[in-house]
């Protein structure tokens, strides 16, 4: 038997909290990531140490939470009870410890594992924890889990409540980088859960007064929603509700005890299914349920007593039952919608009528498309989309565990050459690769039926598996990769449009990149330095010193797969395409792909004349 397939006690190994956290951290937090997406990992540590000062107000105690990130390094301080100070030390290094078993403390708690902050301590270079309470302090400090300094107990005027530093180990999240823009998405959801709760991040204050009308109204806007924002509220759920006159898809925002369920679960399937059959009933008409949904944009927040969640990160929640004695979530749900939407509706018949005309249209709709679908789904099927168009991955929505599906990417490529260095590099676990025949079709103003009737856009929409809602979208990064050059910008602006045009809430919800890949290489015997811009390629000219080799790269295909994959695994780098809230889809879309040629021609000028002044200054 050779050494390599012998199976002894020397193989059994017991590794302590932080070394299995560090080996192991997608079991915690889910994927890792750089900071280009809104789940990355570093996000995942600042929302642990959050929702454990989102407890405190939950309970009662400190209405004020503060947060400060400068460079790496992030700072929470709340003002709840303090973490009793004699286990300080234990809350954020051992493992099941924690107040949150007793439910009597914490009824409707988000954490309920006691797993949170070791997991934030362990993957961290620098961890510090302070607790204020009854005029005394106690603080201790890590370094990767491990206990560096602990003070004594200390006599203080400090306010009481809890303050965490943490930087994340750039040893574990490689090349990252906080965006303020997920930061501040994941702090509104916050407010917008707690009415009475004041967030200030970095000097700037968050408060809002309703709650999940305040959240639509903030990620829509008000022109393009058909009726105004139907706001339920009562024991343990809100609801808040409109239609879109132009979007296509579902729209959902879910939480759960202030947990953004980003995969749903039960308390989601419920709120559709119950939405569905009181419009039914209050109509007395069978509508299909699609033509009641289509176009629905709607949050929902429910409280359950010890949740349960599909993984560590809680983006689904698992539970069927309320908890301590009330009914199941789907009887809770359609109870209260039932009765409170059917009420809503009778009080305000202007909002029903706008209502009907629009499942009516959407009815109208789906009749004359279904022709145009069916025809569609068999060129699909011709086309053999997993084949010809699609190199799949291995891992599926369907088959794979939650934590799994934050790591799927899609490609979507131009040129066969392209499409091969991607394809012949990538992970085929993780990893897909979608290619396009020359340029998309500008789907600016068109209908839906553009989608069935373009091979391209029909294929890629069967790719993705988003004709109806995101609720099954099968990668969760959607990566635009073209070349650096005029054509290949015109691409990703053709793509965007799309995106936009019929799936906006794909843009909104943070699915969509832009690959950046190298535009030179710099090399010696001894080094390769790749780079994405002149700043840097003079850089690695200096660091080289010499006479490197200089490549520019013109083109995706110009890159061989060897070289490919170092650009699309760890070391990936990604812009996320967001939403400007100042300005709405449409008026975006009209003046960047629309036909006021004059308007955008003295933009471009305006603004070429702007780098033109920068380069001469320089």
């Amino acid at each position: 038997m050779s050494q390599s397939s012998q199976y002894t006690e020397d193989n059994i190994r017991s590794l302590d909290w932080k070394e299995h956290i560090r080996m192991r951290p997608g079991m915690y937090i889910g994927k890792l990531g750089d900071g280009s997406s809104a789940d990355d990992g570093i996000y995942i540590l600042l929302k642990e140490v959050m929702d454990n000062c989102i407890d405190e107000f939950v309970m009662g105690a400190g209405k004020t939470i503060e947060i400060s990130v400068q460079g790496n390094k992030v700072i929470v301080r709340d003002y709840g009870r303090g973490i009793p100070l004699g286990k300080v030390v234990d809350v954020v290094s051992k493992m099941n410890t924690g107040g949150k078993y007793d439910s009597r403390a914490f009824k409707k708690s988000v954490g309920l594992n006691g797993v949170g902050t070791k997991a934030v301590n362990a993957l961290s270079s620098y961890f510090r924890v302070e607790s204020t309470r009854d005029g005394k302090s106690k603080s201790a400090e890590f370094e990767s889990g491990n206990l560096t300094d602990e003070e004594e107990l200390e006599e203080t005027s400090r306010r009481r409540g809890t303050k965490v530093s943490f930087i994340p180990d750039d040893t574990i999240f490689k090349n990252y980088k906080f965006r303020n823009e997920y930061i501040e998405r994941m702090l509104k959801n916050y407010v917008y859960l707690n009415p009475g709760l004041t967030i200030v991040f970095n000097g700037e204050k968050f408060y809002s007064d309703n709650g999940l009308k305040d959240l639509l109204e903030d990620n829509n806007n008000t022109d393009d929603m058909l009726y105004p924002i139907i706001h339920l509220r009562g024991d343990d759920i809100e609801v808040a509700m409109t239609h879109s006159k132009t979007q296509y898809s579902e729209e959902y925002h879910s939480f759960v005890n202030g947990q953004n369920t980003t995969q749903g679960g039960t308390h989601l399937a419920a709120f559709r299914e119950a939405v569905v059959k009181t419009i039914r009933d209050f109509y007395g008409k069978n509508y299909e349920a699609a033509d009641i949904r289509k176009s629905i944009i709607a949050a929902i927040s429910v409280k359950v007593m010890e949740p349960v969640f599909e993984s560590q990160t809680k983006t689904k929640l698992g539970s069927t039952d309320m908890g301590d004695g009330l009914p199941t979530v789907r009887t809770f749900i359609n109870d209260f919608i039932g009765t409170q939407l059917d009420n809503y509706l009778h009080k305000n018949p202007e909002t029903a009528e706008k209502l009907q005309r629009k499942i009516l249209q959407a009815e109208r709709e789906r009749k004359e498309l279904s022709g145009i679908r069916k025809l569609a789904r068999e060129r699909a099927k011709k086309a053999s989309l997993h084949n010809k168009k699609l190199r799949d991955c291995r891992v599926h929505l369907a088959d794979m565990k939650n934590d799994r599906r934050l790591d799927t990417t899609l490609f979507i490529t131009e040129g066969d050459s392209a499409s091969g260095s991607i394809t012949k590099s990538r992970d085929v676990n993780t990893q897909a690769v979608f290619s396009l025949r020359g340029k998309p079709l500008n789907s600016y103003g068109m209908s839906k039926k553009v989608v069935y009737e373009n091979e391209e856009f029909n294929l890629l929409q069967a790719a993705l598996n988003i004709e109806e809602s995101l609720e099954d979208l099968r990668y969760n990064n959607i990566v635009i990769a073209t070349d650096a050059d005029v054509d290949g910008m015109h691409i990703r602006l053709l793509l965007i449009t799309f995106f936009l045009q019929f799936f906006p809430e794909l843009i909104k919800e943070g699915h969509l990149f832009i690959l950046q890949t190298p535009l030179f290489r710099v090399r010696n015997k001894k080094e390769t330095i790749y780079c994405y811009s002149e700043e840097e390629k003079q850089q690695a000219i200096r660091k080289l010193k010499g006479n490197p080799e200089i490549t520019r790269f013109k083109g995706l295909g110009e890159i061989s797969p060897d070289e490919f994959k170092y650009f699309i695994g760890e070391d990936i780098r990604l812009d996320p395409v967001m939403l400007d809230k100042a300005m709405s889809i449409d008026n975006f879309l009209e003046f960047y792909m629309g036909k006021n040629t004059p308007d955008r021609q003295e933009f471009i000028i305006n603004n070429l004349k702007v780098e033109l002044d920068l380069v001469e200054e320089q």
